[in-house]
C-alpha cells in the first residue's frame, strides 16, 4: 500500500480540488475507594511518563488539519458504503500504521456482515506490556460515517459531519498516535472507527459480537460522540452517558486529578446511553461501555445538517479534551484493579 506520506499528499489534493470555500455496584464509599486506588495505581505509570507531556500532546493545529479533511467536500458526507468513506478508512489506517498500532484482523478494514453493501469498520490494536494484564483489552472508539447528501440548502447538499462524528474519530486517532508512541499500556488496547452508526449502530453491534465470539476478555468500552464544541457554562469539559449506571466517570476524574466528566440531565432524558456505539458492547459484554460527549442540546444547531461543518469546531477544546482524558484513559488502562463497574 502507498506510504502516509503519499497517501496525505494526495488526500489534501482531493481536499483542495473539492472544497466550497470557507466552511459553514457499590455504594459512594466504595466507589470513592475505588478511584483513587485507580489513581495510585496509575501515579507511578503517569511519573514514568512525564516526558510524553499529557497536557500538551494534543495540538489544535493538528487536528484542524485532520478535521478538514474528514469533514472536507471531497468525502460527501461519508455515508455507510460511500467511496467518501472509503477515503476517510484508509486516512484512518494511515494514522493507525504510522502510529504504531497494528491490524487487529487480517488488515485494518473489517467488513460489516449486517449491512447492505459494502462497509467496514478500521480497527487496531496495541498489545498490552503487563504479562498479567495483556490478556485483557480496553476498547477505544467513535463511529466515523455520517449521512452523506440530503436535500439542498443554499444550494448546499453535503452533510459533512464534523461534529458528528469527525470530531469523535479524531480523539480516538489522537489516542492512538499517543499511545502507539509511549506504550505505556498494560492491557491491551482495541482503536476502533465504526461505519454505519448511522443506520442502527451496525459497525460497533458486528465488532461487538466479533470479539465476544473470540471470548475477548474486555474490561470497559469508551466510546466518544460529538466532541468538537463545547458546552456552555458546565463546571466539567464532557458528560457521560448512563453517568448514573457505573463510577466510571468519578474513576476518570480522579485518574484526571479534576472534574473532566460530569452528569447531563438531558443524556438520561433522552436516554442517550441507548443511541451510540457504547450500547452494542454493553449488551454483548456487559461491561461498562459508555460515551464521552459534549454536545449538550443548546450549544450546536447543525446536527445531521449541511451545515455541520469544519470551520465550526472549537479545536482548542478538541485539543484539551484529548489532554485532559490522556491521564484518565492511561489510569484506566493500566488499573490493576478493574476498578470500573456498574452499580
Amino acid at each position: 500500500m502507498k506510504s502516509m506520506k503519499t497517501f496525505l499528499l494526495l488526500s489534501f489534493a482531493v481536499f483542495a480540488l473539492s472544497c466550497k470555500g470557507p466552511q459553514k455496584a457499590t455504594g459512594a464509599n466504595a466507589q470513592n475507594s475505588g478511584a483513587a486506588t485507580a489513581a495510585q495505581d496509575a501515579t507511578a505509570t503517569t511519573e514514568r511518563n512525564a516526558g510524553a507531556k499529557m497536557d500538551s500532546f494534543g495540538n489544535a493545529q493538528r487536528i484542524k488539519g485532520m478535521m478538514q479533511f474528514l469533514a472536507s467536500d471531497g468525502l460527501k458526507g461519508r455515508d455507510s458504503g460511500s467511496k467518501g468513506l472509503e477515503a476517510a478508512a484508509s486516512y484512518a489506517s494511515g494514522i493507525f500504521r504510522e502510529s504504531g498500532v497494528s491490524p487487529f484482523f487480517e488488515t485494518y478494514n473489517d467488513t460489516l456482515d449486517n449491512f447492505e453493501g459494502t462497509t467496514y469498520n478500521v480497527v487496531g490494536v496495541l498489545p498490552g506490556n503487563d504479562p498479567e494484564l495483556a490478556g485483557e483489552y480496553v476498547v477505544i472508539g467513535a463511529h466515523y460515517d455520517h449521512i452523506g447528501q440530503i436535500a439542498a440548502k443554499n444550494g448546499d447538499s453535503i452533510a459533512n459531519g464534523a461534529n458528528d462524528n469527525a470530531s469523535g474519530s479524531i480523539t480516538v486517532l489522537e489516542l492512538a498516535r499517543y499511545f502507539g508512541a509511549a506504550k505505556t499500556n498494560k492491557r491491551s488496547m482495541i482503536f476502533a472507527l465504526f461505519s454505519a452508526e448511522e443506520k442502527g449502530l451496525l459497525g460497533s453491534r458486528h465488532l461487538a459480537r466479533k470479539l465476544k465470539e473470540r471470548d475477548l476478555d474486555l474490561y470497559v468500552m469508551l466510546n466518544f460522540e460529538m466532541v468538537g464544541v463545547p458546552m456552555a457554562d458546565k463546571d466539567h469539559l464532557l458528560y457521560l452517558t448512563g453517568h448514573e449506571l457505573s463510577n466510571m466517570a468519578s474513576v476518570a476524574n480522579e485518574l484526571a486529578g479534576e472534574k473532566v466528566v460530569g452528569f447531563l440531565p438531558k443524556a438520561k432524558e433522552f436516554n442517550l446511553f441507548k443511541r451510540s456505539d457504547n450500547y452494542p458492547f454493553h449488551e454483548v459484554f456487559g461491561v461498562p461501555s459508555q460515551t464521552f460527549c459534549s454536545f449538550d442540546f443548546t450549544n450546536y444547531d447543525h446536527y445531521h445538517q449541511v451545515g455541520d461543518e469544519a470551520a465550526l469546531m472549537d479545536y482548542g477544546h478538541m485539543a484539551t479534551v484529548v489532554n485532559k482524558l490522556l491521564p484518565a484513559v492511561e489510569g484506566i488502562v493500566n488499573d490493576q484493579q478493574r476498578t470500573i463497574s456498574y452499580r
